[in-house]
């Protein structure tokens, strides 16, 4: 939530201009969520490792749960709990990187765009 606090300060103090704010956060929060796809693409390798975070099961589990929803749960990765988990998963099933980035800023443009619109009284 600090990303959302933020972005209301920047618009409440008047200094800039809303839909710069808007898109920098945007890009920004995509940009990061790149980094869990990253991560999803690379760790597949180290799965029988007895580190690996994620037991078989749950591993299988996330990609039954992505495969019967497909991408278009990447428009899901804006929620502040599972989202980040949806990324990494896209990133562990090969999803395109022009599709993934399409439709994470798509669902991360969104909520900004909401929350946005609430600070300046329009919801």
């Amino acid at each position: 939530m600090q990303s959302e606090a933020i972005l209301v300060g920047l618009i409440l103090s008047g200094d800039y201009s809303t839909p710069a704010v808007v898109a920098v956060a945007s890009v920004g929060n995509t940009l990061g969520a790149v980094i869990n796809w990253a991560l999803g693409r690379g760790i597949e390798r180290f799965r029988n490792r007895r580190w690996f975070p994620a037991s078989p099961e749950k591993l299988e589990k996330a990609r039954n749960w992505y495969h019967r929803y497909g991408k278009w749960s990447l428009l899901l990765s804006w929620l502040p709990i599972g989202g980040d988990a949806i990324t990494v998963i896209a990133g562990v099933l090969r999803e395109p990187l022009p599709t993934f980035l399409l439709l994470v800023f798509i669902g991360k443009g969104a909520r900004y765009l909401v929350l946005a619109a609430a600070t300046h009284g329009l919801l």
